[in-house]
């Protein structure tokens, strides 16, 4: 079936099969988060984007392979509730951005740098600080060699504007600056954006709003 990335709490997940990468894509909890699960194709290893709640719902995703990894998207409660059980039962690795570590409640075991590289066996994921939403955010870009990037934002974008910034313009202007700079200006408009909230968009289909979101403040 071809990938919408349309998914609801206790739905089935979505899965996006890319030459290199499989990517599954399930909604979990009370705010409807978005989790995701990477595969190398090649290798079989997985990492999982945000464990975000229900960690019998994502321990199921993962299956008996496990995980080698869990990157955590940034620091609000609701991206990380299930990460320690996860952790625990599969030994993964716990990423996140250098400035957002020290409000996400299991330890860290390595801090993101922007433009630092994390792997999932044979592919590369390049990691993206955008600040506004909170201090060190961090998206994810897989620059898929066989076609278009895909990248992993948690709450800097989404369908229709950038992550809230509770009214602070200071934020606000920050990030939408880094979405601009290291999301639009470095990347294709056919590329694949998976929020950490909801629905898919693409680059494309959010490009031409930017003047609009800048206008509004928000």
């Amino acid at each position: 079936m071809t990938y919408s990335g349309t998914v609801k709490v206790g739905g089935p997940a979505d899965v996006h099969e890319l030459t290199d990468l499989m990517i599954s894509k399930v909604a979990v909890g009370p705010m409807n988060n978005n989790a995701y699960l990477l595969r190398c194709r090649a290798t079989g290893e997985q990492l999982l984007i945000d464990a975000a709640a229900e960690a019998d719902t994502l321990l199921r995703l993962i299956g008996e392979d496990g995980i080698a990894s869990v990157v955590t998207t940034h620091r609000h409660g609701d991206h990380w509730q299930a990460l320690g059980e996860v952790v625990a039962a599969t030994g993964a690795r716990t990423y996140a951005g250098r400035y957002d570590a020290e409000g996400i409640g299991v330890p860290t075991d390595e801090l993101v740098e922007d433009g630092g590289t994390i792997r999932v066996g044979e592919v590369s994921l390049t990691a993206r600080h955008l600040t506004g939403h909170t201090p060190g955010s961090v998206a994810l870009v897989y620059d898929d060699p066989h076609g278009a990037p895909h990248v992993f934002t948690g709450d800097c974008l989404f369908p229709g504007g950038v992550g809230n910034t509770n009214g602070d313009p200071e934020a606000f202007a920050s990030l939408l600056h880094d979405v601009e700079t290291k999301l639009f200006a470095a990347l294709p408009d056919e590329t694949w954006v998976y929020p950490g909230h909801g629905h898919d968009t693409t680059l494309g289909a959010e490009r031409p709003r930017l003047p609009e979101w800048r206008e509004r403040g928000w």
